[in-house]
């Protein structure tokens, strides 16, 4: 199908809407991520639903020596990617459209949360990526509205907004869209040279690392949960090595295991790619918690995110996987 290119709000309200219309919001220069998101909210939306892609380079999230000039912009193949994945219209407003009297002098803060790792490493960012998709929620008016788990921490920040601030939209993470050989996809890949890309790989190597790392003492916690409740269980269990195994068990799962592990696991990765030619240069290496993206506990159960960030050459990546504690199933 083809997608509608639309420059005004008021050409945008001008559409007819018969059915939910979900919302997939960009920087543009689209890729193989944006196309599952995409092809994601058509499903949502359904035959009878909209689908509208914005493609907005906004300005207030980009810091001093950030790379908003030199940010591709590819709108011709953006449209076509768009359409063919599945959207009815792409939004892409000028800068003077979404701040028609300069910079906003109000603006939305992405408070505690949105000082931390990203944050941290980029003041001011979280701040100005809010207030950009409160605008372009106001202005584009969905049901529904998709971002990619690769952003974990916008996704979060997003999420907290719309339910603080009472917003009329549903918010749908779509999991991270990989390579064949892990690297989670990024506009900013393009600019990585064949050497620098090899190095880049150590994001999601050390994320895998982490991840196996902890499904092992996922299931080292399994089997301490199956040493024997009584004393005449144990002492039969004993006869072929049994008790002796949970026990075991149980003593690497609560002394040599939790979140320090994982983060030991994942940072041995990054260490050795420091060495490489070109080096990697992390940022950060953390295992939080996604409601607040403070560090967990060891004893902490339910959902976590471990994330990482970090840059090869003039490039900066982010990455992360979602890891649940306690279950005693599946690691992530």
């Amino acid at each position: 199908m083809t997608a509608t290119l639309l420059r005004t709000a008021a050409d945008l309200h001008a559409r007819v809407r018969t059915g939910r219309r979900a919302v997939v919001m960009t920087m543009g220069a689209l890729h193989e991520g944006h196309a599952t998101l995409i092809r994601t909210a058509r499903k949502i939306a359904g035959p009878e639903g909209e689908v509208v892609v914005t493609v907005f380079v906004n300005p207030l999230q980009f810091g001093a020596g950030e790379d908003l000039d030199r940010y591709p912009r590819t709108l011709d193949a953006d449209v076509e990617l768009a359409g063919t994945s599945g959207a009815d219209a792409v939004f892409a407003p000028s800068v003077d459209e979404v701040y028609p009297g300069g910079e906003p002098q109000v603006r939305i803060s992405a408070g505690p949360m949105g000082e931390r790792l990203e944050g941290a490493a980029r003041p001011g960012h979280f701040d100005g990526m809010l207030t950009v998709v409160a605008k372009l929620l106001h202005l584009t008016r969905p049901d529904v509205a998709l971002y990619g788990q690769k952003d974990a921490q916008q996704l979060a920040l997003i999420r907290r907004m719309v339910r603080d601030l009472n917003f009329g939209v549903e918010i749908v993470g779509v999991p991270t869209v990989r390579e064949e050989d892990g690297l989670a996809l990024s506009s900013r890949n393009r600019y990585l040279s064949p050497a620098e890309r090899r190095t880049a790989l150590a994001l999601s190597q050390a994320l895998f690392a982490g991840r196996d790392r902890h499904a092992a003492q996922e299931a080292l916690r399994a089997r301490a949960r199956e040493v024997p409740a009584s004393r005449a269980r144990a002492e039969a269990l004993s006869a072929i090595g049994e008790s002796r195994a949970a026990a075991d068990a149980h003593a690497v799962a609560t002394t040599a295991g939790g979140p320090a592990a994982i983060r030991a696991a994942a940072r041995q990765v990054l260490d050795e790619a420091a060495r490489l030619d070109p080096p990697l240069t992390p940022d950060y290496l953390a295992l939080v918690d996604p409601s607040d993206f403070t560090d967990i506990g060891d004893d902490f159960t339910g959902e976590a995110v471990l994330a990482v960030a970090a840059r090869v050459g003039a490039t900066r990546l982010i990455d992360n996987i979602p890891l649940t504690f306690g279950t005693f199933g599946d690691a992530s």
